[in-house]
């Protein structure tokens, strides 16, 4: 599907970034653009790979100039540049409006004027229901990407997003903070065991990308079925994995925290396909007309449920420990133990 083809992903030395290039570096993709604000990630990053097929450029997604000069001769672009800690964007919203947001709508703008066959947006579940400044910016970055569908053909530039839950592992989550409590014997820091959170591992959170690609409509959000743990059961899990007896310290709910995450809200619930192992919530495509709506209604709403972290699978300690077992962090970690990796072969 990548064939001959150049793909571009903003914010590229992230995570997303780096599992797209494991992914696709030994097909017949002809380039991937890696755009980003980084040097230093990205020279990390061209010594780790050192492929031909893979270009670097130096930008950010606030400054339309520096976009234009990546996108020229683009197929396609996987957009995941944001600001994605819950709270710096708290103290900082206005940063999150400017990188979330108008960065959106720069790429989107600079995409369809150069011609880009296909963009998808990465969001996230905090953008169903907001609490806080980083769910309410992307919630924005939805419905910029839905309103930037609505004026383009789709044949042009297909614009589509996805929301995906937390991503096992990426930078700044709280797998690799216990990973390092663990290693210096410091107590696990919990801000509450009873909340849940959707579990995914990066190759998941590229397969869902790649599901979009194929088969979302214009101006659709896709959405994967994925199953959940409570943070409390993460940490015990984490220390069972690891052998650990380090005591757990409840710090407590950190700036715009909820108890649980939702992947569907009810109102999209009512109007969502299920596609078995996922979710395509297509676009309202009403307009500005609102006369009709006030004399014709639905009751599907008030019987429809969300789709949330504490309603969805939840996983027990040893199933969460399976799921830990297939990272790389936790794999390279724990083959340094003579037993465990006796016990791999």
């Amino acid at each position: 599907m990548f064939d001959d083809k150049t793909l571009l992903i903003t914010g590229g030395t992230g995570s997303f970034g780096n599992a797209v290039l494991d992914r696709f570096i030994d097909t017949n993709i002809r380039e991937i653009r890696i755009f980003s604000r980084d040097e230093k990630k990205q020279d990390d990053m061209r010594k780790l790979y050192k492929s031909d097929k893979i270009k670097f450029y130096i930008g950010d997604i606030r400054d339309p100039q520096s976009i234009m000069n990546a996108i020229y001769d683009v197929d396609y672009i996987f957009h995941a540049a944001a600001l994605k800690q819950v709270p710096s964007c708290e103290f900082f919203p206005l940063e999150a409006v400017k990188t979330n947001v108008l960065g959106t709508d720069n790429v989107l703008s600079a995409a369809i004027e150069y011609g880009v066959k296909k963009v998808i947006c990465l969001s996230t579940d905090k953008a169903a229901y907001p609490i806080n400044a980083m769910g309410i910016s992307k919630a924005m970055l939805e419905k910029v990407l839905i309103a930037k569908s609505r004026t383009i053909d789709p044949n042009k530039t297909l614009i589509c997003g996805t929301r995906y839950g937390n991503v096992m592992a990426s930078r700044g989550s709280v797998i690799p903070l216990f990973l390092d409590q663990i290693k210096h014997g410091q107590p696990l820091t919990i801000t509450n065991p009873y909340m849940t959170r959707f579990l995914m591992d990066l190759n998941e959170a590229v397969e869902l990308v790649i599901f979009a690609f194929l088969n979302a409509k214009s101006g659709d959000i896709m959405v994967q079925k994925s199953p959940a743990a409570s943070i409390g059961d993460l940490a015990q899990a984490m220390k069972e994995l690891l052998h650990s007896d380090c005591n757990i310290k409840i710090i407590g709910t950190r700036h715009g925290e909820k108890q649980y995450e939702t992947l569907l809200t009810r109102e999209e619930f009512m109007v969502a396909e299920d596609l078995e192992d996922f979710y395509r919530i297509p676009a309202d495509q009403r307009n500005l007309n609102y006369d009709k709506y006030y004399i014709e209604g639905s009751t599907e709403l008030s019987v429809q449920e969300e789709y949330n972290s504490n309603n969805t699978i939840r996983l027990s300690v040893e199933q969460i420990k399976e799921k830990l077992l297939g990272l790389d962090l936790i794999k390279n970690e724990l083959y340094k133990d003579d037993s465990f990796r006796e016990e791999l072969h």
